[in-house]
């Protein structure tokens, strides 16, 4: 360990010999011996040789790695199961060709290996562009700043090494599952519109239907529309403007409780494709977390979720501030815990997973045998 400490100390600040540089010296050396013991001319002509070379590369070598520069562009956000593409521009500013420069990417330890990649030539005055993609398997915001240019060349007898700064940061969504239904949010928007529908009903005569789609299984009997059922050959419901209204929904994930990690990858998982349903059915929806509370907007919601961890500090008292008026819609409780299932309001469902017997219903309990896509559009 103190070895290697030391001889990539000497590499990035001075000169590592390579095993024919050291072997090279070694001869070198003894070639010198060999002549202050014999006085023999040609030994001390063999050494010199040796010595001239050992020197031309090491300032070549050194040379190399003069007047580059790097530059790093943009990582663009992706999310779990796509490909984060990584762009790095390498500059030689100099009148000289560079020739066999190995370039390494550090990225985070979290993310992967570092990304090594052999530039066999840069042209003077010239850039050099570096492309690749790294699988983003783990959902998260990585940052690393180092890019490393390492050579031998010309002679590969001294390794020489030079550390740039090039700061990098990698968004890595969660996953969004594209739910075609989920009875979760279709119930609570369903319960949400009848209430409005009998509030409105009491003080003006407007129809209350915003749109007609295609019955689905569990749709109450009473919102059929027979005209338009008997018009179109199919049965037709009736969508009704509800969600428009002060009400909300909330998809509450209980970021602040002790989580399996499997679990919790799979609970923010389902937050993200919830509040995206929610927003395609045009409801009105946010997302809270124990650190950051209540939030809306796609990008601030994929931004939380790709960085939040469980056990996190709680700032934001979820039912402390539905109790005090704070949130007056419903809540869609994602936990681990199912004593907390108790202390929901009236009218909020709930996805489970772990082991626990709930009392309340309406809710979903996640099986690992089973997708969770499939579980999420199941009925409750």
């Amino acid at each position: 360990m103190r070895i290697s400490r030391f001889t990539d100390w000497l590499e990035s600040h001075w000169l590592n010999p390579s095993f024919s540089g050291g072997l090279l010296g070694v001869m070198g050396v003894f070639f010198f011996l060999a002549a202050t013991n014999s006085m023999s001319g040609w030994l001390y002509v063999m050494s010199g040789v040796v010595i001239a070379l050992l020197a031309i590369a090491a300032f070549l070598s050194r040379r190399t790695l003069r007047g580059l520069s790097i530059t790093r562009r943009p990582i663009q956000p992706v999310s779990v199961g796509e490909a984060v593409t990584i762009e790095l521009l390498i500059q030689n500013s100099t009148r000289q060709r560079k020739t066999l420069i190995q370039a390494t990417d550090q990225i985070s330890s979290v993310l992967g290996k570092p990304v090594v990649k052999v530039v066999e030539l840069m042209n003077p005055q010239s850039p050099y562009y570096w492309v690749y993609q790294h699988p983003a398997e783990h959902r998260g915001i990585y940052r690393w700043h180092e890019v490393q240019l390492r050579t031998a060349t010309p002679l590969g007898l001294f390794w020489c090494r030079k550390v740039f700064q090039a700061e990098a940061i990698a968004v890595i969504y969660p996953k969004v599952l594209p739910l075609s239904r989920c009875p979760l949010i279709d119930q609570i928007g369903q319960q949400m519109s009848l209430q409005m529908q009998s509030q409105r009903a009491k003080n003006s005569t407007e129809g209350m239907t915003r749109s007609l789609r295609p019955y689905r299984w569990g749709d109450p009997m009473r919102m059929i529309h027979w005209r338009s059922s008997a018009r179109y050959g199919e049965l037709r419901v009736r969508e009704l403007e509800v969600l428009t209204s002060g009400q909300e929904v909330m998809i509450a994930l209980d970021s602040g409780a002790t989580w399996d990690r499997e679990a919790f990858e799979d609970a923010v998982m389902a937050a993200a494709s919830l509040y995206f349903y929610g927003e395609r059915q045009a409801l009105s929806i946010q997302l809270w977390t124990a650190g950051a509370g209540a939030i809306r907007g796609r990008q601030t919601v994929l931004e939380t979720l790709a960085e939040i961890q469980p056990n996190e500090d709680v700032r934001s008292e979820l039912f402390s501030l539905g109790a005090n008026g704070f949130h007056t819609g419903a809540i869609v409780w994602l936990t681990q815990e199912p004593n907390s299932l108790n202390h929901l309001p009236s009218g909020s469902r709930w996805v489970l997973w772990g082991q626990g017997q709930p009392t309340v219903h309406s809710g979903i309990c996640v099986i690992k045998e089973r997708s969770l896509q499939s579980q999420l559009q199941d009925n409750l």
